[in-house]
């Protein structure tokens, strides 16, 4: 027979026992729990006789025998708590201008940290609401192109969701969406822009999208069917009831199934009609490449494992089934991957295709919270320092009342608690006064970029207003560690003679270090700030390889462009029309496979459909050949491709000689094509892109058009008027939406500018803190030399002697803080910032410079100030007190 094992009361209640009871009582106490014990674990079993025994431990402290030592610790510590408190408030009442500098100087840090903290929360709240969020994931595609990895994309083709949902095993759900849904829903004479997806079925399972009438099983199951959200619905239908009814959507007929919630704000998809896949099969039942491996461009799969589902063996058929299929491919290779929901929003990058932006939504890469948070942590820290330097440098006044307390019996550990507490009680007095600030910056945070708005809200919640609470309290724990540990070391013997200093390093003090480190980070904002405008103003003057003056870009939206470019071309102020698929140089995307004499050689090559006044109208140079010559009606009778001098290269095309590749076959798409035209190299993606081969071929009436008009006018606004009515008269849906080619590439590299903003307004608040510390030090150092001051007077020194003899220890530091920050500076850009920028330009010395004279500047009016003010009192007044 087994033997079973003895068993004992819980360890920790026994030890809470001796902790609390009498020591006359404890061992008669404790004999009789176990022996409680050992009844209960014949009678009940050992896990309620435990259960018991806890009870009975808690049940047992009562005033006759818990040991009296215990309530009088429990009773000084809320005396002492309550005397940390009194005594901080009287320090803080006491030393007003230090308490203000500190307040203020961590106000200010501190409303950085919030508007960070509120960002976050933010970004972490996207597509929580999903009941099933933690096991949905979205298939994300790898494409390898001969040999040559083209990146990571959000999409995925509509055959790897139907292969998964045949093929692999663990996996509860699969729903397949398509992206590539847009039109016009018309009710009678109600017209509507609406957008939207292709779906299934299975998206009602998977995402957590309320229906509010319909049933969420076949909603989407019949071909022509649509879901509307409620607002969708209220705007088409009014306050008429929508479900059954059928809506217009372009030329095709739908019927709505279903009405849902409106999708919140914090969701990675956003739309506003949900159409049947089904119907998009219907259509597009003729393109056999609809459903093909490698159309990977439109369509986006999502997953739901089952709860006890092993993602390795997924990510294995995954893998297998990825092999499968590249089999029956020459040049392409697909890697399936598994995204998370939640590292959608906050997650790696991943590329853009056509309609990818639906799918991936909002984005922050987590580098770039990493570089926020610590650009704002650097601004708190500075504020910390001031602390800790204005409090270390009032050392001869506060340690004589250390040594005070120390001498009727307080502990380093209850010293430490009374510094600590009070800078606590700073911070959260710091918390009042930045939560306004949060207020006041946070539309101007919200405002600063497109993209803020359609990405965060900002918005105050209970669970931000605890953050706020507990970031109040550590920004008080870390501003008050230095100080707590300096004033807790205080010798009370020597408590009434003089304060040492604190050494750091051989020959600084802590204070001096403090101060050298708080400039160099200061100088390194700004400069950082100055250097990264530059490169900006650089980027946005950069020759992109064409003209873009003057030029408006004029998105047709699916209407057919010939009436409006007669309407343009009758304007005298249009001096050129000209019409293209996409625009060029501000990051947009159109490429094809292209091939030379060898089939097995093969490039991506970025393309553009352009007309035959394209060139022209934008100053495109050409080196060899010239304009297009045909004037094809459909892509099937395109016969001429224009290319640059990249194309030449890569396929070595004519000996790379412009001239003798006139004339020459190439193969775009799988359609032979003859090069009549070399363009010399221009940027058709940003600049900080090395330029790539491009290949420009004819317009045609099947493309979307952006027509460029070149504008030369005395009275813009008039012109752009008159451009809009003329819109309106073809189209009085849609908005005109137009931009000139110049306001467009600003937008394109609105992150730069967004992101120097940002450096900007952190290096103005750093500097800010950094002169109210060096105020508040160069105060009190007066305060303290005031008599020393008074005595060089008398011996005959000049103002100009007692200047420099009281400012030329701070100015070493900021030459010490120079030393370090503009070199820091220099080779930060150097070595990890623009050589990601092929066509930067060389950091000047000027731009280096430019932070140190301003911070010099600040400096110099702080320390003068000040100084000259002593240095100008009267002796006599001053020594008549000692």
């Amino acid at each position: 027979m087994k033997e079973q094992r003895p068993h004992h009361p819980p360890s920790w209640a026994q030890r809470f026992i001796a902790w609390y009871c009498k020591p006359g009582l404890a061992e008669d106490l404790m004999g009789d729990l176990h022996e409680c014990f050992e009844r209960n674990v014949r009678s009940t079993g050992p896990r309620r006789a435990k259960l018991i025994y806890i009870i009975d431990a808690f049940k047992f402290f009562r005033s006759y025998t818990v040991r009296r030592s215990i309530f009088v610790h429990l009773f000084m510590n809320r005396v002492m708590i309550g005397s940390y408190v009194k005594t901080s408030g009287r320090n803080i009442m006491r030393n007003k201008l230090f308490s203000f500098i500190n307040i203020l100087g961590l106000a200010i840090s501190m409303s950085v940290g919030l508007l960070l903290i509120a960002f976050v929360l933010d970004l972490r709240s996207y597509d929580r609401f999903h009941k099933n969020g933690e096991r949905i994931y979205r298939i994300t595609n790898i494409l390898t192109s001969n040999n040559e990895q083209n990146g990571k994309f959000a999409t995925t083709s509509i055959r790897t969701g139907r292969l998964i949902r045949e093929k692999v095993t663990g996996i509860e759900e699969v729903a397949i969406m398509r992206n590539d849904f847009s039109g016009d829903a018309q009710v009678g004479d109600n017209i509507l822009p609406i957008r939207g997806f292709w779906a299934e079925p299975s998206l009602f399972r998977i995402f957590t999208f309320p229906m509010l009438e319909g049933n969420p099983e076949t909603a989407l199951k019949d071909p022509y069917s649509v879901v509307l959200t409620e607002t969708a619905a209220r705007k088409l239908f009014g306050h008429q009831a929508a479900l059954g009814k059928a809506i217009r959507i372009d030329t095709v007929v739908y019927q709505v199934t279903g009405i849902m919630k409106d999708v919140p704000f914090f969701s990675h998809i956003s739309f506003e009609a949900l159409i049947s896949l089904s119907t998009a099969e219907q259509l597009h039942k003729a393109d056999k490449r609809f459903t093909a491996w490698t159309n990977m461009w439109s369509s986006s799969v999502y997953l739901l494992p089952s709860e006890d589902a092993d993602m390795a063996a997924i990510r294995a058929q995954l893998n297998a089934l990825a092999r499968e299929e590249n089999l029956a491919e020459e040049n392409t290779r697909i890697q399936l991957e598994l995204l998370p929901l939640y590292n959608i929003v906050v997650g790696e990058s991943l590329r853009q295709s056509e309609g990818g932006p639906g799918f991936t939504g909002p984005h922050m890469p987590p580098v770039v919270l990493w570089i926020l948070g610590g650009l704002a942590f650097v601004v708190i820290l500075s504020a910390c320092f001031n602390y800790t330097n204005l409090s270390i440098a009032r050392a001869m006044r506060r340690v004589k009342e250390i040594g005070l307390r120390k001498a009727i019996g307080a502990g380093k550990s209850e010293v430490r608690l009374q510094f600590l507490a009070e800078a606590v009680m700073i911070s959260l007095a710091s918390l009042l006064l930045s939560f306004f600030l949060f207020l006041v910056l946070r539309p101007l945070l919200i405002n600063m970029a497109p993209e803020m708005q359609r990405t965060v809200k900002l918005d105050l919640t209970p669970a931000m207003v605890v953050v706020f609470i507990v970031f109040s309290v550590g920004v008080g724990v870390i501003a008050g560690f230095m100080p707590a540990i300096f004033f807790s070391k205080v010798n009370p013997i020597h408590a009434f003679g003089s304060a040492s200093s604190v050494k750091m390093f051989k020959h600084l003090t802590l204070r001096r270090a403090l101060v050298v480190v708080q400039y160099t980070v200061t100088l390194i904002f700004i400069t950082t700030t100055a250097v990264g405008y530059v490169q900006y103003r650089h980027i946005l003057a950069f020759d992109l390889g064409f003209s873009t003056a003057n030029i408006l870009n004029i998105n047709m939206l699916d209407n057919t462009p010939d009436v409006l470019i007669r309407e343009l071309r009758e304007m005298p102020e249009v001096t050129g029309v000209s019409r293209s698929l996409i625009t060029t140089g501000v990051g947009n995307a159109w490429g094809g496979v292209m091939k030379y004499k060898d089939s097995r050689d093969s490039a991506l090559v970025m393309t553009n459909h352009v007309d035959e006044n394209y060139l022209p109208l934008h100053d495109y140079k050409l080196l060899a050949g010239g304009n297009f010559i045909a004037r094809p009606a459909s892509a099937e009778a395109v016969s001429e491709v224009i290319v640059n001098e990249q194309v030449l290269k890569r396929f070595h095309i004519g000996a790379n000689n412009p001239r003798k590749a006139i004339g020459e076959q190439i193969t775009l798409n799988g359609r032979k094509l003859t090069i009549v035209g070399v363009m010399q190299d221009f940027h058709y993606g940003k600049v900080e892109h090395l330029i790539g081969p491009v290949a420009f071929t004819f317009w045609t009436p099947e493309d979307r058009a952006i027509i460029s008009a070149k504008i030369q006018s005395a009275n813009m606004p008039a012109t752009l008027d008159r451009i809009a009515a003329a819109w309106k008269e073809i189209d009085p849906v849609h908005p005109f939406t137009a931009e000139f080619y110049d306001e467009a590439i600003e937008d394109a590299y609105s992150e730069f500018s967004t992101m120097i903003k940002i450096i900007g307004f952190l290096s103005f608040l750093a500097i800010s803190i950094a002169s109210m510390g060096l105020f508040g030090m160069v105060v009190f150092t007066t305060e303290t030399r005031i008599k020393e001051i008074g005595i060089r007077k008398v011996m005959g020194a000049s103002v100009g002697n007692l200047i420099y003899l009281l400012s030329r220890g701070f100015l070493l530091l900021l030459s010490v803080s120079a030393l370090i920050a503009l070199p820091a500076t220099y080779f930060f850009f150097k070595t990890v910032v623009l050589p990601n920028f092929p066509y930067h330009t060389p950091v000047q010395i000027t731009e280096l410079s430019a932070g140190l004279l301003l911070v010099l500047l600040i400096a110099f009016v702080m320390i003068g100030s000040q100084t000259l003010k002593a240095a100008r009192s009267n002796p006599v007044v001053v020594l008549r007190r000692e």
